[in-house]
This record gives structure tokens, C-alpha cells and sequence, in this order.
């Protein structure tokens, strides 16, 4: 069609012969600037000239393209005219829904679809689109492709409660852009003998289905779907995988029709497995935990279950006995890296090579290691697995062999609800492993466009360093929600991390929420309410700000009860940023208690902050001397109190991500500081997560001193630099050679001399006195609910923090009256300095003070040494050592 024949159809003399296109016309089909965000609006990049005429212009046959300065291909037309509000303008209500496309910097205009081509709308979207401008004279100014998820969305809205993926009597796929979707059932897992079979697409939600005979269960299927991909730019048929499935074969190349009902999927006493009792989310004290490193260094687990989910069914070897240890000690839920379905390590061991050098025998100083991990890293076992593939299938490396992995993933719960320990999953909804027409790229291939977050010129955004997905669009939100209830219910997971939470609508995390509180234990086999859900609330990338969408970020959570990490404690305590060129920059808890200064009495308020729950309107006496609230405490100039309950905050001093705090220490503190002491900062910084109000999360590994060799970013530097050595005579992991180049050569001078000097190597008396003081500490937070007073209110009003009258230690009181039977008050002495701190508490003279009974048990005859005098009201505290005291009535 010609641009005669556009403006015949726009009303404009059809005498106007076809004319070029204008100097400097931008036509670049391979963008898409234009924006479909309803059925009757498109979103115009830049000014509507009321001169000009627009069109969207399709074909079912996906050949539009650009030659001589006209669009060339079966091109057919929907007419657009500028929207009435301005006019060209969008209205209030789209700019409230759109709001990156109102923004002062993004100027969009509105053109609306005309109502007599309205007809022609569901069958555009089965094609090829393209935006187009023409000048008065008919030349093409603008073409570019068109971004669809709004108007998908806003189409097939009756989607939302249409059931996916295997029924029970068939399978289903939303795929409304689809020219054609067939079932191919497959004989095997990798035979090539299939069947086809056509599935039926409901015209009003945009879902195919197929209807099958009780045999198809077991089956191996794939969807064929014929769309057009604007990756391609043409009209393809994608053999993918089923982005509901429940099961897949190894390597993932097809999906699996299965019951999770199934008997055979189930462990022994699974329909009635006992649970340890749900805690408050304040109360939970968390373990962050790695499938594989769990056990793959443990020689008590037999050689073939090691790194597997069957190593959690062991209850004889050295990793489950210490997890119920902790346990009793008082640990509450284990959370496991990404344990669903990611692209980055081979299923079947057979398909994987590792590392050939014999890498404990190499200088702890030498760069050999790292070298020979990283050229087998593309195929080892070893990866954190943020690399999703299907969100709702188990990992099949994990599994002994991947045909067993559902059950053997539920012997993994069960195994570890046995131990004590809830199980929490770290999901992975803000991104996939990729987009387009990438073979692991699932989402993509179904309805291309539509499941991932655009950016303005109509690439995938990739500010997480993967494809962002876009859980603001209704079934891509919805995904999110139908695979949760998913693992709540059919795997009877006990907590839920979101991996880059902020990049996800508050509202989808609500709805999340909601859908866990409706399941009960009579109708669902599980109580909902008991399930805990926090995740992290960066304010990062294309959605920063609100861009896009009310974020899920920490201050936006404030009152849902869901936590976000608090990042204020953890820089406070450990020194600097996960970001510092220079990783010696000290915290309260890695020297710069020695340090007097402006710089320590701030830390010591985001300490205080911190062991108050991070509370926005909880008030203390700063290190101004006067009142101050959490929200008026300056964090990087933002506030640093942010949360509205203490469920809010999960408060953490590290995690997988960055250094462990062990090596965080060797960094920072004097190269001359003996390994008690040492040891005796690694607690002191553990106790401001473990005695403070809130969420407690403490990376495994921390409480025996781990070390990653100094590698700040483990994520593929395979099992030798995470080792997590449970054999205290196989040293914690540090001198095991320069950490990876990749993420860490800049940091090599730092690290060399560090690594090569043995007395920063702990032995087994350093490791069991740091294990020792972490149960010690998981005792005392569990000894008494003034540990977690459960609301702001109750904090607000009975913990505060008395002046120490000395830099780098801090008191701080909860009034125990009424919540402990046994408590009249609780005192916590942080003292980070090299020498014994004496506060005095005037309101300890006569008081009935003893240092807790756990401590005054303890086998650390340094700890032992702090007493309280009641004549004077002193706390004597030694060196580096956190001390409790008990009030008594």
C-alpha cells in the first residue's frame, strides 16, 4: 500500500500522488518508540502535529519493511487520530497508569485507534505493527515499531483467572499474539518421536488449550507457536517450553505433564509433615544457605549426594548435625539460594567438568587458582543460580538425577522442617536468563514483547545485568503470584526472599501477600499467614523513583510487615559500601571504634538505628546530644530510618553478595590484630543483627568464620572459593589463592599480602570459640521476647539507649517489665574499642544486675570477666566483647 492510499483511507484527496520521505525521516523498524496502551490509545513519542496523519499499520504476514522512503510488504491500516484530551494529550488516567510516558522529559502525545478500524485490532495484534507519521503531503516521516503489552493487557484482562500450564485435563498457554500454537507431545524426554496436536484459542483471553486422555500424564511436551518476533523480524514458529510448567526434562529442553499430587512425587508422611512452630517475622532469626555448598566439601555425606538435595536428608552428617545444632540454639528458618529451574549449570553431572588442578596445593597467594576455576566455570556445578528458566520447577543439578527432583526437593523440606528449621526459597521474578529469540529464553518466545520491561526505544531493559521481565504487566504479575502459591502449597515452603524487589510494583508483592493469607491448612494443606516474605528494596535502574510504578522499595514497604534488608546497619558496622575502591574504610564493628571522631558517633547512631528495627519514628538521644528520630538520621543523604513496624527490616551484616565478614575484616582491620580479637569482632558485629529488634539474617558460614579467599562477588568462581568447611582442621576457606580476576583483580594488591600471611588463617580454637559465641547469641535472642517486642510502639517505648560515655561503645536498654517473667530490664554493652569500657547507669545504683545466665556459663573466660557494680551502676565490659546483663525484679 502506498502513501496515496493511506491518506484516502485518512480522508485526505485521494489525487495526492505517493511522495518521498522527507529529509531526515526516521524510519528504523528495528526500534519501537511508539507505545499501544489500551485498545483505543497509542502513545506517541514526542509533539502530535494536528498537520500531520498517523496510522498503525500491521500485517499478518510479518514483511512489513522499508525501502526508497515508503514502508514496503502486506501492509493493512488501522487509522489513528490525535486523542481528544490536549488534543493529542494523554489523559490524567493514562498518565496516573503510565506515568514514565508523562514525565516532563518524555513528552508522549495520544493518538486514538478510529473507531471504525476498532474491528481490526485483535488481528493486528497477530502480526507485525508499525507506528507511522506522514507529512501534509503524504511523505513518510516516522515509522517504528509499536510496544503492546498495554493493550494486551487492557484486551485480554479476562486471562487473569483462566488456569495454565497442566490442568488436570489438558494444558493451556497464554499466547494471544500467536498466529497458531500446536502441542507437540513427545514419546520420551530426548526422543524425536511426537505427535501434534492443535490447540483451540479463546478469542476473548487470548488462551490456547488442549484437551487429553488420562495417558498424556508423564508425557514430554513442547508448545509450537507461530507469532511474529520482533527479534527476528519476521513470522516464526518457536518449539518452547511451557512457562507454567511443573516439571521439565533434563537440560530443560521440554516440559513435563505431571500431578504433583502423584504419590510417586512424594516423600513418606509428606501430606502430613510436621512443621517446627511459626514465628513472627520480627522473631525469625534466618540462615542463608547454597544447595551445593552445603555439602560438597562435607566427606561425611557419600560422594554422590553431595551438593544435592538429598544431603539435607542425612541426619548423621556433619552439615545437618550442625543445622539442628543451631537449631536448638535458636535458629529459626534456613533460606536457600535460587533452588527453581536456572540456565547456568548442566542437570546431569555427566555434562559438567571441573576444575583438573590441584588447587590446595597452591600458594595461598597465587593467582593459579582462580585461573584454573574460571576455565571450567561455564561448566561446572557451581553457580548462585539467579539465572531463572522456569520459576516453578525445581533445579534439576541439585537432584541426583533430574527425573527425581520433585520428590527428592521435598525430601529436602522435609529433611530440614525435621532439623527444626522452616525453609525460606530466594526467588528470581525481576529478570530472566534471557529474551528474544535466545534458546533459553521462554517468556519471550510465547508472547514476544509483552513479558519484559521495555525501554523507550523499545529494547529489554537490563539494569539488573539480565532481561527485566515486568511484573507491572497483568499476567507477567500474575506469573509471579500463581508460581509463589505454587511452591507454598505443592512444596510446602515456609518463606519467600525476592531477589531485586524493588524492580517489582508494590502492589504485585501485595497481591502476593494476600494470596499466601488466603491458603489454610484444611483446604490447602498449609497456613498461609505463617509464610514470611521480605526481599531486596534497592531503588535502582528504569523504575528508580516511581518511574514507572509505586516500587517495592524499603521505604514504600513501611507497615506491610514485609521486610526489606536494611543496608544502613550493615554499612554502619562493617565500614563503607559494598561499592569502595578501597575495601580498608572501617565500621563500629572492623576498627573505627579506636578511631574518636564525627565519623564513629554517626556510625554509632545508624548502630542504635539499626538495633531499634530501623524505625522511621523511633526516637533517641543522637550523637548531637539531642532528640533525633530514625527518619531525621542521614543515610547517603536519605533518611536513614525508613520502616513503620519492625517486621520491615531484616537487618543483616552479610550476605552472599560482597565480601564474607570475615574477609570484610581482614580488609579493615589492623594487619596486626591477633585472632581473638579477631574472633571477638566477628561476634560483636553478629550481635547487632542477633540482639536487635527485627528480622535477623546471617549468611552461612559467618558464625565459624568463613572466608571466600577475599573474593567480594562469588557467584561463578565455583566450589573451591565457597567452600563452607564444616571440619574446622580444613581451615574456613581463607588463603585458597587471589580471588577471581574478573570481579576482583583491582583489589589484588590489597589481597596478596593478606592471603600470604599465615596468621590471618584461623585454626580449629578460633573457629569453635567464634561458633561458640554465635549460639551463645541465638540464646540469648531467644531467652526472652524483648528480643522482639513485635511493634514500633512497644520499641518506642521500652528500648532506648543510655550514654556510654565513651566513643565506640554503645548501651542499650529494653524494658523487659511485663513482656519477660524473669526480666525487669535488659542491658547490651557493644564495646568495639581495645580497651575494657565501665559505663555507668545511674539507674542500675542498688539494681539486682548479673550478666545473663548464658554468658555467665560460657566457656570464654573474657566474657565472663564483665560484672556490673550496683554501688556505682557500672557495666565493667573487656575489650571487643559484647556482654548482656539481666535485671531482676
Amino acid at each position: 500500500m502506498t502513501g496515496h492510499d493511506v491518506w484516502k483511507l485518512s480522508g485526505v484527496d485521494g489525487n495526492l500522488p505517493p511522495q518521498p520521505a522527507a529529509p531526515g525521516a526516521d524510519a528504523d523498524l528495528s526500534r519501537a518508540t511508539a507505545q499501544w496502551i489500551d485498545r483505543d490509545t497509542v502513545a506517541w513519542r514526542g509533539a502530535v502535529a494536528a498537520a500531520n496523519h498517523y496510522a498503525l499499520a500491521y500485517s499478518p504476514r510479518g514483511d512489513i519493511g522499508y525501502d526508497r522512503g515508503d514502508l514496503t510488504g502486506d501492509v493493512r491500516l488501522i487509522r489513528l487520530t490525535p486523542a481528544p484530551d490536549g488534543p493529542g494529550r494523554l489523559s490524567d488516567a493514562q498518565k496516573a497508569a503510565w506515568p514514565h510516558l508523562a514525565s516532563p522529559g518524555a513528552a508522549y502525545g495520544a493518538l486514538t485507534v478510529d473507531p471504525r478500524d476498532a474491528g481490526l485490532v485483535r488481528d493486528a495484534l497477530r502480526g507485525q505493527v508499525v507506528a507511522i507519521e506522514r507529512g501534509p503531503s503524504g511523505a513518510l516521516l516516522t515509522a517504528t515499531g509499536v510496544q503492546i503489552p498495554g493493550v494486551l493487557d487492557d484486551l485480554y484482562s479476562g486471562a487473569a483467572t483462566v488456569p495454565l500450564g497442566p490442568t488436570g485435563g489438558g494444558l493451556a498457554v497464554w499466547a494471544p499474539t500467536a498466529r497458531q500454537v500446536e502441542l507437540a507431545l513427545y514419546d520420551g524426554p530426548s526422543t524425536d518421536r511426537r505427535t501434534v496436536h492443535r490447540m483451540r484459542r479463546d478469542d476473548a483471553t487470548g488462551v490456547w488449550s488442549a484437551d487429553g486422555p488420562a495417558s498424556w500424564r508423564g508425557r514430554h511436551y513442547t508448545y509450537l507457536v507461530t507469532v511474529y518476533a520482533p527479534a527476528a523480524g519476521k513470522i516464526v514458529t518457536n518449539e518452547v517450553t511451557d512457562p507454567y510448567s511443573l516439571s521439565v526434562s533434563a537440560g530443560s529442553g521440554r516440559s513435563q505433564i505431571v500431578d504433583l499430587d502423584d504419590p510417586s512425587l512424594r516423600p513418606e508422611g509428606w501430606t502430613a509433615l510436621k512443621k517446627p512452630p511459626a514465628v513472627r517475622q520480627d522473631q525469625a532469626s534466618i540462615y542463608e544457605l547454597h544447595v551445593r555448598d552445603f555439602s560438597a566439601s562435607d566427606a561425611t555425606v557419600p560422594a554422590a549426594e553431595r551438593g544435592t538435595y538429598k544431603a539435607f536428608t542425612l541426619t548423621g552428617s556433619a552439615g545437618m548435625t550442625e543445622l539442628r545444632s543451631l537449631a536448638e540454639d535458636g535458629l529459626t528458618h534456613v533460606h536457600l539460594l535460587p533452588v527453581f529451574d536456572f540456565a547456568t549449570v548442566p542437570d546431569r553431572k555427566a555434562d559438567r567438568t571441573e576444575p583438573g588442578c590441584d588447587l590446595a596445593a597452591l600458594p595461598p597467594d597465587s593467582d593459579r587458582q582462580q585461573a584454573c576455576v574460571a576455565e571450567t566455570a561455564a561448566k561446572d556445578s557451581f553457580n548462585w543460580g539467579y539465572d531463572p528458566l522456569h520459576h516453578t520447577v525445581p533445579e534439576g543439578s541439585y537432584a541426583t538425577d533430574p527425573d527425581r527432583r520433585i520428590k527428592e526437593f521435598r525430601e529436602m523440606v522435609a529433611g530440614l522442617n525435621g532439623a527444626g528449621l522452616r525453609v525460606v526459597m530466594d526467588v528470581v521474578y525481576n529478570h530472566t536468563h534471557a529474551a528474544g529469540q535466545e534458546p533459553t529464553s521462554v517468556l519471550d518466545r510465547v508472547v514476544p514483547g509483552y513479558y519484559h520491561r521495555l525501554m523507550d526505544d523499545g529494547t529489554v531493559a537490563a539494569s539488573t545485568c539480565c532481561a527485566n521481565t515486568a511484573p507491572e504487566h497483568a499476567m507477567m504479575g500474575r506469573l509471579v503470584v500463581d508460581s509463589i502459591v505454587t511452591w507454598a502449597k505443592e512444596y510446602k515452603v515456609d518463606g519467600f526472599r525476592f531477589d531485586l524487589m524493588g524492580h517489582h510494583p508494590k502492589a504485585n508483592i501485595l497481591a502476593v501477600r494476600e494470596a499466601l493469607d488466603a491458603l489454610t491448612p484444611g483446604k490447602d494443606g498449609v497456613d498461609g499467614t505463617s509464610i514470611i516474605l521480605y526481599g531486596e528494596g534497592w531503588n535502582f535502574g528504569e523504575v528508580a523513583d516511581g518511574t514507572r510504578f509505586e516500587q517495592a522499595t524499603q521505604a514504600n514497604m513501611a507497615g506491610t510487615g514485609i521486610g526489606t534488608f536494611s543496608d544502613r546497619l550493615r554499612d554502619a558496622v562493617r565500614g563503607g559500601t559494598p561499592f569502595d575502591a578501597d575495601p580498608g574504610v572501617r565500621g563500629f564493628g572492623s576498627g573505627l571504634g579506636d578511631e574518636p571522631g564525627d565519623r564513629l558517633a554517626h556510625h554509632e547512631d545508624l548502630v542504635k538505628l539499626g538495633l531499634a528495627g530501623n524505625l522511621r519514628d523511633f526516637t533517641f538521644t543522637g550523637s548531637s546530644g539531642t532528640p533525633v528520630k530514625g527518619s531525621e538520621v542521614d543515610y547517603n543523604g536519605g533518611p536513614a530510618g525508613y520502616a513503620a513496624v519492625p517486621g520491615d527490616t531484616v537487618t543483616y551484616v552479610d550476605a552472599h553478595d560482597n565480601e564474607t565478614l570475615f574477609d570484610a575484616l581482614v580488609f579493615k582491620l589492623p594487619k596486626d590484630t591477633p585472632m581473638a580479637d579477631r574472633v571477638r569482632m566477628q561476634s560483636l558485629s553478629l550481635a547487632t543483627v542477633l540482639l536487635g529488634q527485627g528480622t535477623a539474617f546471617v549468611h552461612a558460614g559467618s558464625e565459624r568464620l568463613r572466608s571466600k579467599s577475599l573474593d567480594r562477588n562469588s557467584y561463578d568462581s565455583g566450589d573451591w572459593f565457597n567452600r563452607l568447611l564444616w571440619d574446622c582442621r580444613q581451615g574456613n576457606g581463607f588463603g585458597g589463592g587471589l580471588p577471581p580476576a574478573k570481579d576482583n583483580e583491582a583489589r589484588w594488591p590489597y589481597a596478596r599480602p593478606l592471603l600470604a600471611d599465615p596468621a590471618l588463617r584461623p585454626g580449629c580454637a578460633a573457629i569453635r570459640a567464634a561458633r561458640a559465641r554465635f549460639g551463645e547469641l541465638l540464646r540469648i535472642r531467644r531467652s526472652s521476647p524483648a528480643f522482639s517486642l513485635g511493634s514500633a510502639a512497644e520499641i518506642g517505648r521500652r528500648v532506648s539507649f543510655p550514654p556510654s560515655g565513651a566513643p565506640g561503645v554503645i548501651v542499650m536498654r529494653i524494658d523487659a517489665a511485663g513482656v519477660d517473667p524473669a526480666n525487669q530490664a535488659i542491658y547490651v554493652v557493644f564495646n568495639a574499642t581495645g580497651k575494657t569500657a565501665a559505663p555507668a547507669v545511674p539507674a542500675l545504683k542498688g539494681a539486682r544486675v548479673a550478666l545473663h545466665p548464658v554468658q555467665a556459663a560460657s566457656d570464654d573466660p573474657v566474657v565472663r570477666q564483665a560484672s556490673a557494680d550496683p554501688a556505682t551502676g557500672t557495666l565493667a565490659v573487656p575489650a571487643r566483647t559484647v556482654a548482656v546483663f539481666t535485671e531482676t525484679p
